[in-house]
């Protein structure tokens, strides 16, 4: 990028930030948004283990889902203090920090390898308006932006350890894996092996077989097997984990397979638009002067590490690449600076839209979508349940992503009754939630249409009887 006067650099820096600042913001409305998707999920969990006070396992219906419990553990806190009724609040909230962070996270590695600020905030920017982190992934009340910026952190203390030959940022990198394998899953150590080797392969083999980093990684490869071991001992967690990563390398066809392969890299670029898409046609049309830049091949080579096990994999989402979306904003940030003032400009005009149409989507267009098709008739029906049942045990076999936005929100409205759990194997009345009518379940008494799907409320004995309140009968 050809020099621009010190004057109006720290001018351009600002703008960028507040560009930042704005595109942050615009993740504020969906904190009022009701459920999407399977949203209830970590929320109802983080409920049901404050109820049980289980500190430990993560539980669902009353049952261990498994999974590892740092995102709950964040939930559990903020929500008792700020009162249950507002635990999808405080979940969306903890998701948009993550994003927003991992956004500083990025700046700050732009400054460390590049020590421009102006950069920094362009490399932010970029990261944080990529179309599917910015419209959807980032602010969904889902673990996957608190384990992008755990992974990401991870792999930028890394780097920054093996620039600096430093064991405290080497330390650092290792806390950050730990908690990234704490928030979800083993596939953090795939992220960050990835990088460690594209970084030995790089030239910095003297300091990562160096003692320090044989002290460090080895005490990061026993924590999960400890935990494994002996927090999690005899729940089987160890073993359903590898089990889910082997039936993902198990393709179902060899047609779906080549459909994948061909499918999975372009859903990776519309993820990353617009300014990945920018980036990518600047450098086919050779517009871009890429020279010497070791930092940006390094950044590239890690994230195609990250990338290919997803890509090769015969099963496999675009989302679980959230992790790499720091790094992909990086690469791709440093294409439009090398590509010069007028791609930046360009670029920016591009960010400049996407940030007025989320905000017509976020304030106007989908609040409208969930109270006119699906959204608030999921409150609207857990009241109408509530009413219904009262005085009879209430259950569910209903886990879709209606069932369990409704149920979230009749857990929360009957504390401090216990959250809504599976039937027994015998009982002989009161009322259950089901996907459809079923006869050997119980007798239909009510059925609430929510969007596309319809609820069914089954009944057995009294509770059959049982005088119908006024709700959203189909």
């Amino acid at each position: 990028m050809s020099a621009i006067p010190d004057t109006e650099m720290i001018a351009a820096t600002r703008r960028w930030w507040w560009l930042f600042v704005i595109a942050a913001a615009s993740f504020l409305p969906a904190l009022g948004f009701y459920y999407v998707g399977e949203e209830a999920i970590f929320p109802k969990s983080a409920l049901e283990m404050w109820w049980h006070g289980e500190p430990i396992r993560r539980l669902l219906f009353g049952g261990d889902l498994q999974h590892n419990p740092l995102f709950t553990w964040l939930i559990i806190p903020l929500s008792a203090l700020a009162g249950w009724e507002w635990m999808l609040v405080v979940t969306r909230a903890i998701t948009i920090a993550a994003t927003v962070l991992s956004g500083l996270v990025v700046a700050g590695l732009a400054q460390a390898l590049y020590g421009n600020r102006m950069f920094s905030a362009v490399a932010a920017v970029i990261y944080l308006t990529l179309l599917d982190l910015f419209l959807y992934r980032g602010w969904l009340a889902y673990v996957d932006p608190l384990f992008g910026l755990l992974v990401f952190s991870s792999i930028a203390a890394l780097w920054l350890a093996c620039e600096r030959c430093s064991a405290a940022w080497l330390c650092a990198a290792v806390l950050a894996l730990a908690g990234a394998f704490l928030a979800k899953a083993l596939t953090a150590y795939a992220f960050y092996g990835g990088a460690a080797i594209v970084l030995l392969l790089r030239g910095h083999w003297r300091f990562l077989l160096g003692p320090a980093s044989w002290v460090l990684h080895g005490a990061a490869l026993v924590f999960p097997l400890l935990w494994f071991r002996s927090v999690m001992a005899s729940s089987g967690q160890g073993t359903r984990m590898f089990s889910e990563i082997v039936a993902k390398l198990m393709p179902q066809s060899f047609a779906d397979y080549a459909l994948k392969l061909l499918a999975y890299p372009l859903e990776a670029l519309i993820c990353l638009a617009p300014a990945g898409v920018i980036a990518l046609w600047l450098l086919l049309r050779r517009r871009v002067d890429i020279g010497g830049d070791r930092h940006l091949l390094t950044a590239a080579l890690i994230l195609l590490a990250g990338f290919l096990p997803y890509w090769l994999a015969p099963q496999s989402h675009v989302r679980y690449l959230v992790p790499l979306y720091p790094l992909a904003g990086l690469v791709i940030a440093r294409l439009l600076w090398l590509a010069g003032e007028g791609a930046l400009g360009a670029t920016r005009k591009w960010l400049i839209g996407l940030i007025v149409i989320k905000l017509v989507v976020v304030l106007v267009a989908f609040p409208v979508y969930q109270q006119r098709y699906r959204g608030a008739n999921y409150a609207e029906a857990a009241k109408a349940i509530i009413a219904r049942t009262a005085g009879f045990p209430l259950y569910t076999l209903n886990v879709s992503a209606s069932g369990l936005s409704v149920t979230a929100y009749i857990d929360v409205a009957r504390l401090p009754l216990q959250p809504l759990v599976f039937p027994p194997a015998e009982w002989n009345e009161g009322f259950v939630l089901a996907y459809e009518p079923d006869d050997k379940t119980g007798r239909v008494a009510e059925q609430y249409r929510l969007g596309g799907n319809t609820l069914y409320l089954l009944c057995r004995g009294a509770a059959c009887a049982a005088q119908p309140a006024a709700g959203l009968r189909k």
